[in-house]
């Protein structure tokens, strides 16, 4: 679908996804490309605008990540964050070398707000600063437009050409303004029109699917999570009766899951969704059996998905489409689009195996943030207890369990995290935290029960605040709940002799374990 686009280019920046967040708060649609990526195929999509992001080279050493300068001759608005700053200046004649002084951290910034990317923004304000590097010599043409103490040009500015540069990074939180300052690049520069809208993004991809399925037959990959949900719903608006959901429990479910997606799914529910459920939980066990890194076991569970799936479809007959709810954080964090390192294969993109059986896979979400999908499961007219349910991974709690996945260590998973979300929601902390669950670590230790010594397994609790799941916070919980679930877990939950919680954010850790 045609629609205004503005790209992110990304240079290594830990923040690339965060940068197209805050653009898609603007309701500007917003991609991530590689530096690698060709600059005709830039060309090609015509974007409103261009961001470079952050990224942890010197610009100015052999090898750094670069781009052409033909793309400062687009006539196109771009804007340069840190790293992306720096390279603007060295690519057109400025000069950047190593920092008399590092900025990290809260800084105060003093900016031009006669700039059209400081417009409301208070005279001195508040930036996340992040560098090593910084620009000593302005390129031809810029002029400062933001300072601090010990960096002189920590935004610069060609209006006339319109580019604009800053040293801070204005897509995190810390930057008190940040978001009011890429609005005003979204806007004021790009001119952009701001109708990247849920309802209409519902009605297009209805009629695109509509379109592309004609009148072939269509298999849902159905989790019953918040995406794979969401999905089917748009795809049953679209094709109705060619849809076929099938819904394999892998033995990997948080505990009662499977009769509680069967019981919202299946025939006796709300939708009539054509519903398969497949019992395939054994066959999963033995494929994982002895299997300990967290890639391969992804890898395992994504190709074992696909191999039911082409299975139910012999059954079923010609089936043509396979759909699956990938989101697009799914996308980047498998290194598909980006420049970012791999951080884990999801099952339904990296974890995919290289020949799959069906004429073509939809992924009708594969552009949405988390948050977005859960808009377009409301303008389906999805309940909000459906489109707000806890997030549980592809892989399942097969990558809650550290280490060899078996059936016992699944039932103690379970049971730990039943108590933890029972904890939580008694509480009214359901509420609070975005997403919580309980992981069995791999770790043993000495414990006494019953003055009996014992040397079973370490349950780590996890409870986070996020908005878009690409950063987040650890909750605090109130220690009383940590205590009621610790006591529960280790009286009830069998194996089972001590309780952690983990403190720690993403980044640097992942929201899950493996």
């Amino acid at each position: 679908m045609k629609r205004e686009t503005v790209i992110v280019l990304d240079f290594g920046g830990q923040y690339n996804q965060l940068i197209a967040r805050r653009v898609r708060e603007c309701n500007v649609y917003c991609e991530i490309y590689s530096y690698k990526t060709d600059f005709e195929k830039i060309k090609a999509i015509q974007p409103k605008g261009i961001i470079f992001t952050g990224g942890p080279n010197s610009c100015y050493l052999p090898g750094a990540p670069t781009y052409t300068k033909e793309i400062f001759e687009l006539g196109v608005p771009i804007l340069g964050i840190c790293y992306g700053s720096q390279l603007m200046m060295h690519l057109l004649g400025g000069k950047v070398e190593k920092a008399p002084v590092r900025e990290y951290g809260k800084i105060e910034v003093t900016v031009d707000q006669k700039s059209k990317l400081f417009e409301n923004v208070s005279e001195k304000t508040i930036c996340w600063m992040s560098h090593n590097d910084y620009i000593s010599e302005l390129a031809p043409g810029f002029t400062v437009s933001a300072h601090t103490a010990d960096c002189p040009y920590a935004a610069m500015e060609n209006a006339e050409k319109r580019l604009y540069a800053t040293q801070f990074h204005p897509e995190v939180l810390h930057t008190q303004e940040g978001q009011k300052m890429l609005s005003n690049f979204v806007f004021n520069v790009c001119g952009c029109a701001g109708d990247w809208k849920m309802d209409s993004f519902v009605e297009q991809s209805i009629k695109a699917i509509r379109e592309k399925v004609g009148d072939g037959k269509v298999l849902c990959a159905l989790s019953g999570g918040v995406d794979s949900s969401v999905a089917a719903v748009m795809l049953a608006k679209a094709v109705g009766e060619q849809l076929t959901c099938v819904f394999v429990d892998h033995g990997l479910l948080r505990k009662n899951e499977g009769d509680e997606v069967e019981a919202v799914f299946g025939p006796d529910g709300p939708y009539n969704l054509n519903f398969i459920r497949v019992n395939a939980q054994e066959r999963f066990y033995s494929k994982l059996k002895g299997v300990e890194e967290p890639e391969r076991k992804r890898k395992i569970i994504g190709e074992e998905f696909i191999r039911v799936f082409e299975e139910e479809a012999k059954k079923i007959g010609r089936v043509d489409f396979l759909v699956q709810g990938t989101i697009y954080p799914d996308v980047v964090e498998s290194g598909v689009g980006g420049e970012s390192t791999v951080i884990k294969s999801h099952h339904n993109v990296g974890g995919l195996p290289d020949y799959v059986d069906f004429k073509e896979i939809i992924e009708p979400l594969r552009d949405l943030f988390k948050d977005e999908v859960r808009k377009a499961g409301l303008e389906l007219g999805i309940p909000e207890y459906l489109v707000f349910r806890q997030p549980f991974p592809g892989p399942g709690l097969g990558i809650r369990i550290i280490g060899e996945v078996t059936a016992e260590k699944v039932k103690m998973v379970q049971d730990a995290d039943a108590i933890w979300r029972e904890e939580i929601a008694r509480a009214g902390w359901d509420k609070k935290v975005n997403q919580y669950f309980a992981a069995l670590t791999n770790m043993k230790s000495v414990g006494v029960m019953g003055d009996e010594r014992t040397y079973d397994y370490a349950v780590a609790l996890r409870a986070v605040t996020t908005t878009d799941f690409m950063t987040a916070e650890s909750a605090e919980i109130p220690w009383e709940i940590i205590g009621r679930a610790t006591s529960r877990i280790v009286n009830e939950v069998k194996h089972v002799n001590r309780v952690v919680y983990d403190c720690t954010g993403k980044p640097p850790a992942t929201i899950e374990f493996e």
